[in-house]
C-alpha cells in the first residue's frame, strides 16, 4: 500500500506529498541513496511541537479537569519514545520507513527510537502541507482512546519518589546501573540495579532503559516503605 492510500483510508486527503514522502526517510537511506534530497529530521523538529500542543490542547479540555502536575505526567507519558513508537506500530506505518540496508538487516524497522522519530516527521509534514485537521484524524484514532479514562494511564514517577524518599529520610541519592542486556538490537531487555552507598536497593526490568530504571526504583521504594 502506498502512503497516500493508506492516509485515504483514514479520510486525510495530502495535495502535495513531497513532504510526507520525507517524512519516512531516514537518514542512513540519504547516505546510500543521493537521490534523496532531505531526510525526516528537519520534520521532527516541527512535529515535535505540533503532538505537544495537540496533546496540551486535549488535555486541557478534559470533562474532568486534572490538576497542572498530572496533565504534565501524563503529556509526558502520551508523547514519549516508547509511547510513539507504539503508535507508529498499531497504525502499520513502520511498512513506509526508508532505512539504508546496514539500519534495515540490525531491525531498525522496528526500533522505538526510528520509529518515535518517523511518527513525529509524518505530524509535522501533515500539519505543514495541511494544518491541523490531519493532525486530529490521526492522533484521534491512537490518543483520543487513552484519555477516556485518564486516570488510568497515570503511571507513578517511582524514580522520583524513591529519590524524595530517600533524600527526606537519609539525606543521600541513588543511581542506576545496567547489568545485563538480552534480546535482539531490535527488542532488547535491560536489567538495571538502583544502588546507594555501594549497597543494591532494587533491581528491575523492562524493554527501555528507563523502563528498567522506573521498575528498579518500584522495587526498591516498595521495600522502603514496608
Amino acid at each position: 500500500m502506498e502512503v497516500q492510500n493508506w492516509l485515504k483510508n483514514r479520510g486525510i486527503t495530502v495535495k502535495k506529498m513531497d513532504l510526507i514522502d520525507q517524512a519516512f526517510v531516514h537518514s542512513s537511506y540519504l547516505n546510500e541513496h543521493k537521490q534523496a534530497k532531505h531526510d525526516n529530521e528537519r520534520l521532527e523538529f516541527m512535529g515535535d511541537a505540533v503532538l505537544q500542543l495537540w496533546v496540551s490542547n486535549q488535555l486541557m479540555r478534559l470533562p474532568h479537569p486534572l490538576s497542572e502536575g498530572k496533565m504534565t505526567t501524563l503529556r509526558a507519558q502520551l508523547v514519549c519514545e516508547e509511547a510513539l513508537a507504539s503508535y507508529t506500530r498499531q497504525l502499520q506505518l513502520n511498512q513506509f520507513i526508508k532505512l539504508g540496508v546496514g539500519e534495515e538487516k540490525t531491525g531498525g524497522r522496528d526500533r522505538d527510537s526510528i520509529l518515535a522519530d518517523m511518527f513525529e516527521a509524518l505530524l509535522g509534514a501533515l500539519y505543514l502541507e495541511e494544518g491541523m485537521a490531519p493532525i486530529d484524524h490521526l492522533l484521534g484514532e491512537v490518543i483520543l482512546p487513552l484519555l477516556k479514562n485518564p486516570e488510568q494511564h497515570l503511571q507513578v514517577d517511582f524514580k522520583t519518589k524513591l529519590q524524595e524518599y530517600v533524600q527526606a529520610d537519609l539525606r543521600k541519592s541513588v543511581s542506576y546501573e545496567v547489568v545485563h542486556v538480552s534480546g535482539p538490537s531490535n527488542r532488547p531487555e535491560f536489567e538495571v540495579q538502583v544502588i546507594m552507598d555501594g549497597i543494591i536497593l532494587g533491581s528491575g526490568k523492562g524493554n527501555s532503559k528507563k523502563k528498567a530504571e522506573q521498575n528498579a526504583a518500584q522495587n526498591a521504594f516498595e521495600k522502603m516503605v514496608k
